[in-house]
């Protein structure tokens, strides 16, 4: 059997802060890449990363990880990018943006020097415009230029939906879309539980036989778990400095789903073309994943509140867009 040909596979990963450790380590602890380089301009900080997730190794499965260089990219299946300025207590996603950018036009151009192929995967807030801007640098296709998104906020949302209604927050089905930051959207009009609309989880008679099992859903319900979802940040920074963990294990998913071609339906940021007025822009709908990066973004049919909620995400975005000069 001739083996000449075999490529492992492999994942980069640029910046190890907080975001992109963690990301290493679930990584590392899920088995889907058989080698992993840690890329930072703190060679250091990646040397010793590198040797803390070696030592765990022989505990978890077989992967060869070491601090490389961009040269290193070449042939990884998929790049993530987590370098940056980590946003301050007080600070929005969106006040990140000039240095962040600024950080991006240094890293973008190596990674597409050495790795042409491959798939781009954004975490640096405001994470929408540095998409934009990395596809832009890049001139790679929209398909394998893809950013974290919302996939953390929709999360955040399901898990709060699931605390109020007592259930498994994988039985709970609703999506945060557009920018992930301030200006997001909730789409309660679509969120399901075990295929059941919000407003009829919780039928009128229900306290009749079940007690404490079912809390209805209403605008007061709607709004306090939005305000907890869009605010989750801004509350953790507050507490701890840095929000890592969950966003870690949504690269993750990100991840999983491309290397093993799954499909997945997930709440990413894409180029949004056609879409409510909505033109050259990148924010979050729900986007089918697969091998190749984004296949398909799902159109959701929203209500007229919904409507309005994006299309003002979008106007932000473009904002922010024309205010560093990349529309």
């Amino acid at each position: 059997m001739n083996n000449d040909n075999f490529q492992p596979t492999r994942i980069a990963i640029v910046g190890t802060g907080n975001v992109g450790a963690t990301f290493a380590y679930a990584l590392l602890q899920s088995g889907l890449a058989a080698e992993i380089v840690l890329i930072d301009r703190n060679t250091t900080r990646a040397e010793g990363e590198a040797m803390d997730l070696n030592h765990a190794v022989p505990l978890t499965h077989a992967t060869r990880i070491w601090a490389g260089t961009y040269e290193d990219t070449a042939g990884a299946a998929i790049t993530v990018v987590t370098a940056g300025s980590g946003q301050k207590e007080g600070e929005t996603r969106l006040d990140l943006v000039s240095r962040n950018y600024e950080i991006l036009k240094g890293i973008i151009p190596e990674i597409v020097k050495y790795n042409p192929n491959g798939i781009i995967l954004m975490a640096t807030n405001p994470v929408d415009v540095l998409t934009y801007a990395a596809w832009k640098i890049s001139g790679l296709p929209a398909e394998r230029v893809i950013g974290s998104g919302t996939i953390l906020d929709t999360a955040r949302f399901r898990y709060l939906l699931s605390q109020h209604a007592g259930v498994d927050a994988k039985s709970v089905h609703a999506y945060i879309i557009g920018e992930h930051g301030d200006s997001e959207v909730p789409v309660f009009s679509l969120a399901t539980i075990g295929g059941m609309d919000l407003k009829d989880y919780c039928p009128g008679n229900c306290k009749e036989y079940c007690n404490d099992c079912c809390k209805d859903f209403d605008a007061a319900v709607y709004q306090k778990i939005f305000t907890e979802t869009r605010d989750a940040a801004y509350e953790i920074i507050k507490r701890k400095g840095a929000t890592y963990y969950a966003i870690g294990n949504g690269l993750l998913r990100i991840v999983e789903a491309i290397l093993r071609g799954q499909d997945s339906v997930l709440s990413v940021s894409t180029l949004i073309t056609g879409y409510y007025g909505i033109n050259d822009v990148y924010l979050s709908l729900p986007s089918v994943i697969g091998h190749n990066g984004i296949k398909r973004t799902m159109f959701l049919k929203l209500n007229d509140k919904e409507k309005e909620g994006i299309q003002h995400s979008a106007e932000v975005l473009h904002d922010t867009l024309q205010k560093i000069g990349l529309q």
